[in-house]
């Protein structure tokens, strides 16, 4: 089962007590802590459970002020980072004199619509007074402050991780809330899984799509039942010998299948032969709606810029994960092959896995066209659409894709099960 976790970002300046703070949550020395500037190189990532709100990834990133060509590129990784977390713990020394580090931070997290708690590090013995008068000081240099929680203690005492959670449940609503997988499984009914088996099919098990899939099917008391398809024979000259074999299957059913949930590689097969009775999606449309938490329209809509490519246009294509790819693959083949031979000029580009983070022309692009995301968390395929979002560049999907250039009868096929309509 895919479990959706929170992530909580540790921000601030070069010894700050990130770090610390760090392991001050795990209740061990996960983070090297040294006052040396710039001890961490990179992000490091730790899995925890908080009670209350369930599994977390904590980041403990690099300070934000260190000079020098390096300490630019640790700062581009921090804001990265920034954009993938649903809570920012921004830490700040009381006694720190310059907040323009801090600023930075909390102007991202406020364009990015962050939660954002303030934990202040208390370095050695200092009066409450003095404390607080440091406190209204960064307050009036950083106004911003003055609207969002803070809380202060010295992070390197092990007995304050207690009054750390409880201060961050009494001050988080988590909204990442995990969309069900899919909205419309009725208990007792039967669904269909088409999976083609190709040579990139590992041995062993299934995609990771196709078993959430199965496993959620199942979970909600409903009935997944798998069907090898052959694509070469179903688009050669054994089409009707193939076509058949999967109508017979389907015949077998004493009460037809509630719904066919195919290989988007697949649906030019599937969505002609499949009786008009039985509703149809693929796996990649499930994935994408999922991974951006029901955001499948905005997806829907960035087709519509197919409408008005022009000679020269640009399209980045873009798979989350790096795999081996075979002759067929649909993002290095079947995608720009339909492209060339229909929107001649147009220039294809691509990223895969970590190239997206670090693309920074992406207001270059006419059209985005997306995997289905299901080898990267939620929170980083919602930072990539807040970053697509804010250079106003449309975005679909490859199952969207491969269902619209089979016609409008197969799009609206593909999204009836999602109650979402399109009229291009």
């Amino acid at each position: 089962m895919n479990v959706q976790k929170e992530n909580i970002g540790i921000f601030g300046k070069v010894n700050s007590g990130k770090s610390s703070l760090m392991n001050l949550f795990l209740q061990q020395d996960a983070s090297i802590v040294d006052s040396t500037p710039g001890t961490t190189a990179d992000t490091k990532i730790s899995l925890m459970e908080i009670h209350g709100l369930g599994p977390v990834r904590l980041f403990d990133t690099a300070g934000v002020d260190e000079g020098g060509l390096l300490g630019e590129k640790k700062k581009e990784k921090v804001f990265s980072n920034l954009k993938e977390c649903d809570l920012v713990l921004l830490v700040i020394n009381p006694e720190t004199d310059d907040v323009s580090q801090e600023s930075e931070i909390i102007d991202l997290a406020r364009e990015l619509n962050k939660d954002l708690l303030v934990v202040y590090n208390v370095f050695g013995e200092v009066d409450a007074t003095i404390l607080a008068e440091h406190i209204k000081r960064l307050e009036g240099d950083l106004p911003l402050l003055q609207f969002y929680k803070s809380i202060y203690f010295s992070v390197i005492d092990v007995g304050r991780r207690a009054e750390l959670l409880d201060f961050i449940l009494s001050n988080y609503v988590p909204k990442s809330k995990p969309k069900s997988l899919l909205p419309f499984i009725e208990k007792g009914e039967y669904y269909v899984l088409i999976i083609p088996m190709d040579a990139e099919t590992p041995a062993g098990r299934y995609l990771r799509p196709q078993s959430m899939v199965e496993e959620h099917i199942t979970r909600n008391w409903g009935h997944p039942v798998s069907f090898r398809m052959d694509l070469n024979a179903g688009r050669g000259s054994d089409s009707q010998k193939e076509k058949d074999r999967y109508l017979s299957f389907l015949s077998e059913f004493k009460r037809k299948p509630k719904m066919i949930i195919t290989d988007s590689q697949a649906i030019d097969l599937v969505a002609p032969w499949t009786p008009d009775e039985v509703s149809v999606t693929t796996f990649s449309i499930v994935m994408i709606n999922h991974m951006s938490g029901g955001k499948l329209s905005m997806f829907v809509d960035g087709l519509k810029a197919l409408s008005s490519l022009r000679s020269g246009d640009k399209i980045l294509i873009v798979e989350a994960c790096n795999h081996s790819r075979i002759e067929e693959d649909i993002g290095t083949v079947q995608i720009p092959n339909y492209i060339e031979n229909n929107f001649p000029g147009v220039v294809i580009e691509h990223n895969f896995g970590r190239e997206f983070q670090d693309n920074n022309h992406l207001a270059n692009y006419s059209l985005i066209i997306h995997c289905g995301g299901c080898m990267i968390s939620s929170q980083k395929l919602m930072a990539r659409l807040r970053d697509l979002s804010n250079v106003d560049v449309p975005v679909t999907n490859y199952g969207l894709f491969l269902s619209y250039i089979q016609g409008p009868d197969v799009l609206k096929k593909v999204l009836m099960p999602w109650n979402i309509e399109c009229s291009f």
